[in-house]
């Protein structure tokens, strides 16, 4: 996605009235980010980022993977960041320091020491984060001086080159930056993201940074980003692989001399804004699913909680159904067989399945309709497959990539 392209360009996301998007270069007031080449990654790319919050203090919040072989930096993090109170970010592309044992803790720490010393806060107040190969060690030389070349670059507009230094197989940056009107008048919130594979629905495969010049209290950042990541990352699929890495922070900093008080009408415009942020980020990085050529969207309704959600992320991580939207193919018998793998039973189930709004299943039969017309209907950029489940009362939704020929290149020769 070029800089000139809009960014909520989803027809499952819609920009609320009171949102403008601004050049997504930018970040808001007492926000300064740098994007540096330091050598970690062979081919000379921007691979060391630095984000500093320059007002004390910064509420914070954050989210991680729910890997059971977490990265050294998420455990860092995790245990030694103040996570309501972070200022500072350090993160590399190229290296996850994952499966590192011992040292790469300690470089983890040696990451959050320097990023404390050159931003001028706390090491508490740091977080760092790393993406890339699992199981190599992380060339500290490289990353040290990255991080001074960092600071000497650190810049208002410095989002650009930030968003670049955190991709690793990701074909465009994916960043914004959005101007949210509120009662007292308008804020900037931006965010800059990176994710193209390993991502699953348990939580995305991704770095996500977010910043806002508006006052939150901490309890309210926490509160907004546990929500609107359970409606946006906590629903995406490209290949249904749990990341060691997945980090998101949300940093609020108040620059902008405007706060928003607990469940008042500004909470929950901001609210929507950043829902709204989320969410099409989300979908930018499941378009970008390494090789994708469409997205897809499963809508599972009827049922109880747990049958919707087990429904949605088989359809959502099966590989036939990948395929076939890679390819086009209405074959729709692939979702009645995804459904039946996560609803096992005796008897037949009674599934109801339409795809872009066309009914092809009724309670387990098919139903005749336009086969030329529902062809023609998944050649499109997106495509929606509604499920419905005996009952009534659940509902739940998954994001997908297809699945094709470019995919399997990308990761057969990913380290070599």
């Amino acid at each position: 996605m070029s800089a000139t392209e809009r960014f909520f360009r989803s027809r499952w996301v819609d920009r609320p009235d009171h949102v403008t998007e601004l050049d997504p270069g930018g970040l808001p007031q007492g926000f300064r980010a740098a994007g540096v080449a330091c050598g970690i990654k062979a081919n000379g790319a921007l691979d060391l980022g630095l984000l500093v919050s320059g007002v004390q203090p910064t509420a914070s919040a954050a989210r991680f993977t729910r890997s059971g072989t977490l990265a050294a930096p998420v455990l860092l993090t995790m245990q030694r960041s103040q996570l309501d109170g972070l200022r500072a970010v350090v993160v590399n592309s190229g290296n996850a320091n994952a499966a590192t044992g011992r040292p790469g803790l300690d470089n983890a720490a040696k990451m959050q020491g320097a990023g404390a010393m050159v931003a001028g806060v706390p090491e508490r107040q740091v977080a760092v984060a790393s993406t890339g190969v699992i199981g190599v060690p992380l060339p500290m030389h490289e990353v040290m001086r990255g991080i001074a070349a960092a600071a000497r670059s650190l810049a208002p507009d410095g989002a650009t080159d930030f968003a670049a230094a955190i991709r690793t197989t990701d074909a465009f940056a994916k960043r914004a930056c959005l101007e949210v009107t509120l009662s007292g008048g308008p804020v900037t919130l931006c965010a800059q993201a990176k994710g193209a594979g390993m991502i699953s629905p348990g939580f995305a495969t991704l770095l996500c940074f977010v910043q806002s010049d508006v006052e939150l209290s901490p309890e309210t950042c926490d509160l907004l980003l546990g929500v609107t990541v359970k409606r946006s990352f906590e629903r995406v699929s490209v290949d249904g692989q749990l990341s060691t890495s997945d980090t998101v922070l949300l940093q609020c900093n108040g620059a902008s001399g405007l706060r928003v008080e607990p469940e008042t009408d500004d909470e929950l415009r901001f609210g929507e804004a950043l829902d709204a942020l989320m969410r099409q980020l989300a979908l930018s990085v499941i378009r970008d699913g390494e090789g994708a050529r469409r997205i897809g969207r499963v809508v599972v309704r009827g049922g109880d909680g747990a049958a919707v959600h087990r429904v949605a992320r088989a359809v959502a991580d099966s590989p036939l159904v990948k395929t076939a939207l890679y390819g086009g193919d209405p074959n729709w018998g692939r979702i009645v067989q995804a459904v039946g793998m996560a609803m096992p039973g005796s008897a037949p189930l009674a599934v109801d399945v339409a795809i872009e709004g066309v009914l092809v299943c009724r309670a387990g039969g098919f139903v005749p309709h336009d086969a030329q017309a529902l062809t023609t209907a998944v050649q499109r950029d997106e495509v929606e497959y509604d499920v419905g489940l005996p009952g009534e009362g659940a509902e739940t939704e998954r994001f997908f990539s297809d699945l094709g020929h470019e995919y399997v290149t990308i990761n057969a020769d990913y380290t070599t």
